[in-house]
This record gives C-alpha cells, sequence and structure tokens, in this order.
C-alpha cells in the first residue's frame, strides 16, 4: 500500500508540480531569453522601480505561460498573502459570471428581484431599473457612493439616493460590488469566499486565501481578499487563455471576453490607465491590455497581444507610476519570438532578484537617551491612533533595542529592533490588529529613536519616531499609504 502510495505521489508532482509537502502547483518556470524577454530588460524595470517607486513589494513577470522572473523586497515573500483591496472586485465579478452560467441568475436581473426585505418602502423608479450588469460596470446611477464601506450593509445600499437613470454614469463604486457578492450568496446559499473554492481556488492551487465578511455574514466582495502574488499570476493567466486552465473550461469564455472588455466609457485621456473604459469589475488599459487592481499597487495585468501577465503587491500612492514604468521597460522588450540565450545576464538578473530587500531603519546603533529615560514606559492620553504607552529597553552599546508598546487596550508587547536587518515578529501596533510584521530600528537623531514597522501581509509601513526629552517623551507617526493623512498628530507621553 505504501509503495502504490508513494507511486501517486511522485506521478502527481510530475503532473502538476504537487509534492509530498503539500506544496501548491505552481506555473512553469523559464529564462526571460526563451520566452522572448531580455534578462538586462528586467533588471531595467526592477532598477527604474526601486528609483521611482516606494515602494514595490513583489513582481511575477508570466510570457507565454511560463515565469521568466519574479521578486520579493524582503520582508515580503513568495509564501505570505498579500492584501489585494480592489483586486477583489475581479475574483467577485468571477463568481458572478459562474452563476450566472449554472443559471443561478441573470445580468438582466433587477437588483431589487434579490432583496425584497432589504427594499426601501416606495422604491425610486431609477432604483427599480438597477440590473446586475450595472452594478457590474459601476454605473448603478449613484452621484456618490453609498456611504457604507465601513460598515457594508444592502439595506444602505438600496437606501441611498439614485439620481442618474442606471447604465448612463460610471461612478467607481465598492459598494456595488458588494451587492454583487451578496447576490451570488442569496442564489447560491455559499459565500462568494466558499462558492469560489471548488470552482476557482482549487483548480489554480491558490492555497489558504482568506477573504473578509461583513456583519451580515457576506463576503466583502470589493475588497478583503488577501492571497500570494503567485496566485494573482495564476488568476491572470486562467483569463488570458479565456477561462481554460489545464485543459478544463472553469470559466466561460464568453464570460472572460464581456468581463474584459470596455462596457462603458469613464475617460479620454489617453496617457492615463483610468480612463481607457470599464469592464465588469476590470479596467482596461493601454497597450490593448485589461487588469484588475487595487489600492495602494496591487495589479493583475494581463497583456494578450503580448501573451503575458505581470503580477505585482505594492505599497505607493504612484499607480500610474507603477504601470508606466511596465510600458517604457517591459513592453518594448517583449519580442515575438526568443531572444539570444544570455547566460551571463540571466545569472545576473537572478542574483538581484535574490538579494532585493526594502531598506531597513537607517541611523546609530548606539543609544543617545537622557538615562532617566531608559526602560521607563510612558503613557499617552486616550488618543485616535490608539497608542496608550511606548518606551524602550537596551543593554550594552550597540545591542539590539526593544520596543515596549501598549495598544488599543491589549496588553504589553515587546519587539527586538536591529538597525541593519528586518526581524519578523507578530505584533499589535496602534490600530493594527495582531499580524506578522517585521521591525527595524535605529537613533535617527540624539534623543530620538525611529522604529520601522512595516505589516508584511497589507502594504503598511508604520515609521514610529520616539523623542525623549525633558522627562517625556513625544510620538510621531508616519504611514507610507493610507485612506487618510500620512503623518499623524504628534502624541507627548508622561512617565508611567
Amino acid at each position: 500500500m505504501r509503495a502504490h502510495l508513494a507511486t501517486l505521489v511522485l506521478l502527481l508532482s510530475a503532473v502538476t508540480g504537487w509534492a509530498d509537502d503539500k506544496k501548491a502547483p505552481s506555473l512553469p518556470r523559464g529564462t526571460p531569453e526563451a520566452q522572448g524577454i531580455a534578462s538586462s530588460a528586467i533588471l531595467g524595470f526592477v532598477d527604474e522601480a526601486e528609483k521611482k517607486i516606494d515602494a514595490l513589494h513583489s513582481f511575477i513577470i508570466v510570457r507565454h505561460g511560463n515565469v521568466v522572473a519574479e521578486g520579493w523586497w524582503t520582508p515580503y515573500d513568495a509564501k505570505t498573502r498579500h492584501e489585494l483591496y480592489s483586486l477583489s472586485k475581479s475574483f467577485t465579478s468571477t463568481a458572478v459570471g459562474l452563476a450566472i452560467a449554472e443559471g443561478k441568475l441573470s445580468i438582466d436581473d433587477p437588483v431589487l428581484k434579490f432583496f425584497k426585505d432589504e427594499a426601501p418602502a416606495t422604491p425610486s423608479n431609477n432604483l427599480k431599473s438597477m440590473r446586475v450588469h450595472d452594478l457590474l460596470r459601476m454605473s448603478t446611477g449613484h452621484q456618490a457612493e453609498p456611504p457604507m464601506l465601513s460598515s457594508p450593509s444592502a439595506k444602505a445600499f438600496l437606501a441611498a439616493t439614485v439620481p442618474f437613470k442606471p447604465g448612463t454614469h460610471f461612478l467607481y463604486n465598492t459598494p456595488a460590488t458588494y451587492m454583487c457578492s451578496a447576490i451570488v450568496q442569496k442564489v447560491t446559499g455559499q459565500t462568494v469566499f466558499d462558492y469560489l473554492r471548488p470552482r476557482l481556488f482549487e483548480p489554480l492551487g491558490i492555497e489558504d486565501p482568506t477573504w473578509g465578511m461583513s456583519k451580515e455574514g457576506v463576503s466583502l466582495g470589493g475588497y478583503g481578499l488577501s492571497v500570494r502574488t503567485e496566485d494573482i499570476a495564476k488568476f491572470g493567466q486562467l483569463y488570458l487563455q479565456k477561462g481554460n486552465w489545464q485543459g478544463k473550461q472553469l470559466v466561460p469564455a464568453t464570460w472572460v471576453a464581456a468581463a474584459t472588455a470596455r462596457q462603458t466609457s469613464n475617460g479620454s485621456n489617453p496617457a492615463s490607465d483610468w480612463d481607457q473604459g470599464y469592464g465588469y469589475q476590470f479596467w482596461r488599459s493601454r497597450h490593448g491590455a485589461f487588469r484588475g487592481d487595487g489600492a495602494f499597487g496591487q495589479f493583475c495585468l494581463v497583456l494578450p497581444e503580448q501573451d503575458a501577465v505581470i503580477a505585482m503587491t505594492s505599497g505607493t500612492r504612484d499607480l500610474q507610476g507603477v504601470l508606466n514604468i511596465v510600458w517604457d521597460k517591459l513592453l518594448p522588450a517583449m519580442s515575438s519570438s526568443a531572444v539570444a540565450a544570455d547566460d551571463a545576464g540571466d545569472s545576473k538578473l537572478k542574483k538581484r532578484l535574490a538579494g532585493l530587500r526594502l531598506p531597513p531603519q537607517k541611523g546609530s546603533a548606539t543609544a543617545r537617551v537622557p538615562n532617566d529615560a531608559a526602560g521607563k514606559i510612558f503613557k499617552f492620553k486616550e488618543n485616535d491612533q490608539k497608542v496608550d504607552a511606548l518606551g524602550l529597553e537596551f543593554g550594552a552599546v550597540g545591542s539590539p533595542v526593544t520596543l515596549v508598546s501598549r495598544c488599543n487596550g491589549r496588553s504589553e508587547q515587546r519587539v527586538v529592533c536591529d538597525s541593519d536587518a528586518w526581524k519578523k515578529c507578530r505584533l499589535a501596533f496602534g490600530a493594527f490588529p495582531e499580524q506578522p510584521a517585521a521591525v527595524s530600528g535605529a537613533w535617527t537623531a540624539d534623543n530620538t529613536y525611529t522604529a520601522k514597522i512595516c505589516f508584511f501581509e497589507t502594504p503598511f509601513i508604520i515609521a514610529a519616531r520616539l523623542e525623549f526629552a525633558n522627562g517625556k517623551l513625544k510620538y510621531d507617526s508616519t504611514s507610507n499609504v493610507g485612506f487618510g493623512q500620512a503623518k499623524r498628530e504628534q502624541l507627548v507621553g508622561e512617565p508611567q
């Protein structure tokens, strides 16, 4: 019996890449030159990204079905999921397409058909005429997004005023995607997350995805999905292959064509990738491409004319800048046939990609803090940053500093911060719940210590600056990205 099992494992490993460590099937790998891209062009892409974007977290380039280059900037890595934000919308769209293919609903169904209990007593004519089609193409007729992002609710969506006739006015509308998710759940009896498991996630080898849920028990739809970079690439490759995966039609080709076509116009600027039209939860892009994308630079970019997919995760405010580097550095390098082998260039590229990392906090490892502040914990008044208390502990000169924090009513936590490396841990800090993090810290001025905290399952990196003066602690924090202000109001703490 054991011999039979061993044989089965070897067969599965050979055919799908599955091994006895239960690693998910991977996309095949190949050299850039064999797939028509010079290694030097990819090096140019990486150099330009590091120069102009703050910061790319990962990328995978797929050409002719083969991964030709991939890289993660430490502390981000290949094994860790990354929050997708609005790239989640393209997965929700896929669920709608599958439900339509199974006869569960029609794209022309009125939205109110599914929400008789949540509908207003006297719905407007525009609300009555809103259809699934309008939700998918962000043309619901709203002038502003219904105010429900912090607490998604079908009832709140349906209560919002609809001043325009649905189908006549484009408005990027995350609550509309939530309604798509809620409709799939109504007609299938499963959340979008559970519905997609056997139909999409498992066939693609997407392991352990996570997706947030609303208080109503509905997958958030428009955001909240977390998967790995290669999972994004697989999803893009599936759409590039018109829904076919390893000989099986996972998603109808007709849905792929409709979802990625221009379903509505959304602008006319030829230099903007956000003005090329919108499909069913997919953006049209320049150069004949289409994409799913999310806040702070989460991209699944599909280039049918070049038979290529580029998956990227980021923590940047310059989303157009990320795509511009693709168009400037990678697109011109994609040849229609293989290019001359370049072993030296390929070796140089692999070495460069293996050494990618986000810079740790720069500064001195030597403590420069008043003796009366060393080892003390400083307490802050109640604040919206949810920081209750902070302090530092340190020993011999040059030894790593321990950051002590108490946040959002939680118990005290201690993390060691090195000045020349990222140290991974689990940390709750400020309003961030406990989760995987990487920290680095150094003395950046007299009496001032700065710690970088990277929540590497998300785009967020916090710079926490602690200045000790006159027996008090002044605390300043800055976030690399966010939906509000990057720099927060200074807090002043007293010894507890």
